[in-house]
């Protein structure tokens, strides 16, 4: 049982605000790097924060928000190749396989972005070569998760293109994710930040908190939405939330600052991976890049599952017989729909999206502040 003292909680468990949703939950305490706060049953009481509409005006593509931070980019592309070595052209081939598949490189663009943003307070013109190596490690972490993911779940598309385990076999892109964690815990250990090494090593360790969360937890119709948004957590939000504050780190900037925008990253990473979930039911397969219903197939609840299974207990029993009778993945999909359940993920997804743009208000107005409130706009559009 959770102790209600600060002093006792003991577990490095960094997270997470609840979402105001019609689940049973208790109430938790959870810890956030510098920071301590109750998680209690949601009031109806109102927050005052920014407006998702005044953001932006128009729909965002992913070339006009990411163009402000277009140079520090394209530097991290020419880099990555190098920082992976030559050492085994097997593992090289494979590693440049996966940074060639496409992709938007939002992570790194993000640290781009908060590390320009929190560089205007220090008065700093240029950004540091720290804030550009960390941007370099965070694309290799997410890379190497991508590898490990697909292996675990056996998947036969990323992006539109064959997997790496497709291409090479299981045993090299397994050794082909270690190596590249490898070489970031290098790059990562030789920034001399203790601070920095030790938030973003704990990251690592969260995708396999994440893996093992979601391995365990197949075709659970008692999984409830803490369990969901810890998991996410673990599997997404973290990377990002440890990195958008390692690089306000990077810039100098004051503990509050900071807090700040690790709980932007979180949340916007809460906000993307709700929004993923929902598409997993909203789009085909070719937009996907993946096959549609891939989670659900697998057994693998998310938002939109979870939220129908409130409302309809015949979606259990289809649950629970794991699909086995001729229709019922597709009976199950149907349900899901008819029962709202992607309404309120999409409800789950725009709360977290108002939470991120409120963490953005200890900044001062800039361009990077904006494409950093946009980026929230552009994952929301891609449920609407």
């Amino acid at each position: 049982m959770w102790s209600m003292s600060c002093a006792r909680v003991g577990l490095n468990q960094r997270f997470l605000e609840l979402p105001s949703c019609k689940v049973k939950r208790r109430s938790l305490w959870r810890r956030t790097p510098g920071v301590c706060c109750l998680f209690s049953p949601t009031q109806n009481v109102p927050v005052q924060m920014p407006s998702l509409t005044s953001i932006a005006s128009g729909p965002i593509s992913v070339s006009s928000l990411l163009e402000i931070v277009a140079d520090d980019l394209h530097k991290l592309n020419t880099n990555l190749k190098s920082l992976i070595g030559a050492e085994n052209p097997v593992l090289v081939s494979a590693a440049e396989q996966i940074f060639g598949a496409g992709g938007k490189r939002l992570r790194p663009a993000l640290v781009f972005l908060v590390s320009r943003a929190t560089a205007q307070l220090a008065g700093l013109k240029e950004l540091t070569v720290q804030h550009q190596r960390l941007a370099e490690i965070i694309e290799m972490i997410h890379t190497a998760s991508l590898i490990h993911d697909d292996v675990i779940d056996d998947s036969g598309l990323r992006r539109g293109k064959q997997t790496i385990h497709q291409l090479y076999g299981t045993r090299v892109a397994v050794l082909a994710g270690d190596f590249m964690f490898a070489q970031s815990s290098w790059f990562l250990a030789n920034l001399e930040n203790i601070e920095v090494i030790k938030l973003i090593s704990q990251v690592i360790k969260d995708f396999a908190s994440g893996e093992i969360k979601q391995a365990s937890s197949f075709f659970d119709c008692d999984l409830t939405l803490d369990d969901y948004l810890l998991k996410s957590y673990y599997k997404t939000a973290s990377l990002i939330a440890s990195s958008t504050k390692a690089a306000a780190i990077f810039s100098s900037s004051n503990p509050n600052i900071c807090n700040e925008m690790y709980e932007y990253g979180k949340n916007l990473g809460l906000s993307f991976q709700v929004v993923d979930d929902i598409l997993d039911f909203t789009q085909s397969a070719e937009q996907l890049g993946k096959p549609a219903a891939s989670d659900l197939r697998k057994g693998n609840l998310t938002a939109p599952v979870i939220f129908a299974l409130e409302e309809e207990p015949k979606l259990r029993d289809i649950i629970d017989s794991e699909f086995i009778e001729e229709g019922s993945l597709e009976k199950a999909i149907e349900l899901v729909h008819s029962c709202g359940g992607i309404k309120r993920a999409q409800d789950l997804a725009k709360e977290k999206g108002n939470l991120a743009i409120k963490n953005l208000q200890c900044l001062p107005e800039s361009e990077f502040k904006t494409a950093l409130e946009n980026m929230v706009m552009y994952n929301l559009e891609r449920i609407d």
